[in-house]
């Protein structure tokens, strides 16, 4: 099984080729395709290449399927007495991408 640890936004994601991934939004429309470059780990059966801090050569093939919403987290304050209240929510946007290929060049 072929796989690798990429960065994205700030997070890092496990990429298997063949499977999907949801990221933080990037600016991209669905059908394009975009090149990962920081690659953290590429694993390839027994072969293990660990960057410091990126594995030289190496990037991760996707293409955006599309951009979905996460769940709705509602953040409630308030202070007991004093009649403060204040309810606020947030909805993450993400974007799914497919894997395609992760390539190293040695």
């Amino acid at each position: 099984m072929k796989y690798a640890i990429i960065e994205s936004g700030g997070k890092q994601y496990k990429a298997v080729e063949g499977s999907q991934i949801e990221v933080d939004l990037l600016q991209l429309q669905p059908g394009e395709s975009c090149v990962l470059d920081q690659v953290l780990l590429v694993v390839d059966d027994e072969a293990v290449s660990v960057g410091a801090p990126t594995v030289k050569g190496a990037h991760v093939q996707a293409t955006v399927v599309g951009h979905t919403k996460g769940p709705k987290i509602v953040v409630f304050k308030y202070r007991p007495k004093k009649h403060y209240r204040v309810k606020t929510g947030h909805r993450q946007q993400y974007t799914r991408l497919q894997v395609e290929s992760i390539s190293l060049e040695k």
